[in-house]
């Protein structure tokens, strides 16, 4: 890129690929920390007017940072993104710290802005339930209308990300009683699978009429190919038009939904933790904040006094 030296280029590609072997960010992570850590040097380059390199990078102040937050700020860029971009460039001066040996106060002690954070918006176990009827009566074809049931069910009844849902193989069929799934960074964790989804799957195979193979992906799309993410989000989005859900009501809705009502059936905070494979358990906590506010909902509609 122009106006960022040689130097400092590798020292971001080894950088990258240090979080790629050593830390297992995901690609899509890594394509994010590269975005956001060019922006951050060419925003230096102009402010400073001339090129980055190691030098003039272990040298920017308390004053350059913020100088560099208004800026983000001022072409829109919203609290909670200039947040996870301040993570990345503090991240970043961390490792070239070490390796440079050089001060990173400045970066280090710079303040992210502060922010509501969102809270997961699950979809009420009737309405999750009608998402599926739906969705497995909107196709022509009935191996494509199983198939799309069968997705949503193993979104809802196991907590898996649509990338993991799809990512799965002819091997996997018929499902077990536990999937072992590879989420993000590499993290893998064991899944109880219900009778519920191992049904779902089991309909879809028996009807699909490509030849299931190992290596193959088990969910097909028309032309046999490896069914796409956004096939399935398209199918939501209709039966979520039919039903009259809010635009909330996306295919991750439904793994929000999975803890959610664990969490409200009284599962505990570490094991539904591991269920979702987040690394920190203070992702999971955000689904008691969810319990709470639909018990203060619950509260305000049925107590006499309110």
């Amino acid at each position: 890129m122009q106006g960022i030296s040689p130097a400092l280029t590798a020292a971001l590609d080894h950088w990258l690929d240090h979080e790629r072997a050593l830390v297992g960010a995901a690609p899509n992570t890594l394509k994010a920390y590269q975005a956001d850590l060019l922006s951050f040097m060419a925003f230096m380059t102009q402010h400073h007017g001339g090129a980055q390199g190691l030098g003039p990078l272990a040298r920017i102040s308390l004053g350059d940072m913020r100088a560099w937050m208004a800026h983000e700020r001022g072409r829109g860029v919203a609290a909670r993104s200039l947040a996870r971009s301040l993570s990345a460039v503090k991240s970043f001066y961390r490792w070239l710290a070490a390796r440079e040996a050089f001060e990173p106060t400045a970066v280090l002690s710079t303040r992210a802005p502060k922010f509501q954070p969102k809270l997961p918006r699950p979809l009420a176990a009737p309405a999750a339930s009608d998402m599926i009827d739906t969705v497995g009566l909107q196709a022509r074809e009935p191996w494509v209308a199983a198939r799309d049931a069968a997705v949503i069910t193993l979104l809802y009844g196991c907590g898996l990300r649509i990338s993991e849902a799809l990512s799965l193989t002819g091997a996997d069929a018929p499902l077990p009683a536990v999937l072992r799934i590879t989420g993000k960074g590499g993290k893998e964790r064991i899944v109880p699978v219900l009778d519920i989804a191992r049904d779902a799957v089991a309909a879809y195979t028996q009807l699909c009429p490509y030849d299931k193979t190992p290596d193959g992906p088990l969910f097909r799309a028309i032309r046999g190919g490896a069914l796409a993410p956004r096939a399935i989000q398209k199918v939501v989005e209709q039966a979520r038009l039919q039903l009259g859900l809010p635009a909330t009501a996306t295919p991750h809705a439904f793994r929000h939904s999975f803890a959610t009502h664990l969490m409200a059936a009284g599962g505990d905070l570490r094991s539904i933790q591991e269920l979702l494979g987040h690394a920190s358990l203070s992702t999971t906590q955000a689904y008691t904040a969810v319990d709470a506010a639909q018990l203060m909902a619950v509260y305000d509609r049925a107590h006499p006094k309110a």
